[in-house]
């Protein structure tokens, strides 16, 4: 069945503002601006103060929620499912693991280059799978496990195209690209957790994901917003790369911002991104399917790698092409994107059927939005 021009504008939107994220991430790390005071140009290397920025986008769904709620029962016959009133506070410990991991994140993105980081968020695959066995009482399809072993080799080759790649930005030592490697993979434990976490509150509870969504965001840009302060006086020694070498320098972040106001374009561009691609998703799994969702996730990979070879912000490796391929493989199988290509062979038409239910688990894992 093809789509209509409304499900084609929800995926373009999806790919290009899921794409438009990262970029504008890693566009605001590239700026040279002046300090506070006599501070010489260094640096834009602020990922707490672009974790507060995410967070905004997110807290702007919540808004969202309510405008079409509004809307909503402003109309003859109602439509739309608000889900019951909750506890906020059930959305504390998802939004402390959102915060914790994407703050981690950010700082990897100082250190490698954008292509390596979407690649590697692939890492969550793994992670969720063995926390939904271990606390959810899930059991995973063979092909499941075989899409993690997959997604573990991926990795392995998108490292070692990182460890053996003599091209790298004069602004990024290899020390560095490594170590940003392993702190997104780390970052994914985290966020695994908040998936499971999620699922559980969320599908047990029947919250609407933009209000949860919305919700995390709440709390998330609080409570990152008050440990900015004894950020700015814990010092963090080379770890942290603000000329204070404190843990965060948010005024340090304010000054390069209204020095260099193109740093405010990108992380403009950061938080109205992750806003729309929150709606986007949504709308995909909503009108199409979760299975379309997960193509247009993985496809937002290429875009980030195919724009930042155009501006010249990384060089070509044979070897991160084949680590992709591999990833997009584990995805594939573990999210049961094979299972639609399995039933229109007769022989294994029932070998689709057995594995609809489990495949339906993976998806519902992805109903609720990446940060």
């Amino acid at each position: 069945m093809a789509w209509t021009k409304y499900q084609l504008f929800l995926a373009a939107l999806m790919l290009s503002t899921g794409s438009l994220n990262t970029l504008s991430a890693k566009w605001a790390d590239m700026f040279h601006a002046p300090g506070c005071g006599d501070v010489p140009d260094h640096t834009f290397s602020h990922p707490f103060v672009q974790a507060m920025c995410m967070f905004l986008g997110e807290l702007s769904c919540l808004a969202v929620f309510y405008l079409l709620l509004c809307h909503d029962r402003r109309s003859p016959e109602p439509t739309m499912d608000p889900g019951q009133s909750f506890n906020l506070l059930l959305f504390l410990a998802p939004a402390m693991c959102d915060m914790t991991g994407t703050s981690i994140m950010y700082v990897a993105l100082n250190m490698t280059s954008a292509s390596s980081f979407q690649m590697l968020r692939g890492a969550v695959i793994i992670f969720t799978g063995l926390l939904s066995v271990a606390f959810l009482g899930r059991k995973l399809q063979p092909s499941q496990w075989v899409g993690i072993l997959l997604t573990i080799l991926g990795l392995v080759l998108v490292g070692l195209a990182d460890f053996i790649g003599k091209d790298h930005d004069s602004s990024h030592k290899l020390s560095e690209v490594i170590t940003g490697d392993l702190l997104i993979i780390m970052a994914q434990i985290i966020v695994a957790v908040q998936m499971v976490l999620e699922e559980k509150f969320v599908y047990k509870h029947n919250v609407h994901p933009l209000k949860a969504v919305g919700t995390e965001g709440l709390f998330g840009f609080l409570i990152l917003s008050l440990l900015l302060i004894p950020m700015y006086f814990i010092p963090a020694g080379s770890f942290g790369q603000n000329p204070r070498q404190v843990l965060e320098d948010a005024l340090d972040a304010f000054c390069q911002i209204g020095r260099q106001p193109l740093v405010l374009l990108a992380l403009f561009g950061n938080t109205l991104s992750i806003a729309f691609f929150n709606f986007a998703g949504m709308s995909v799994t909503k009108e199409m399917s979760a299975t379309t969702r997960m193509v247009l996730d993985s496809l937002r990979t290429v875009v980030i790698w195919a724009v930042s070879l155009a501006l010249g912000w990384e060089v070509f490796h044979g070897l991160q092409v084949l680590g992709f391929l591999v990833l997009l493989l584990g995805t594939m199988l573990y999210n049961g994107l094979h299972r639609p290509l399995l039933a229109r062979i007769p022989c294994c038409a029932h070998l689709a059927g057995s594995q609809e239910e489990a495949g339906s688990d993976a998806e519902r894992e992805r109903l609720v939005t990446e940060s």
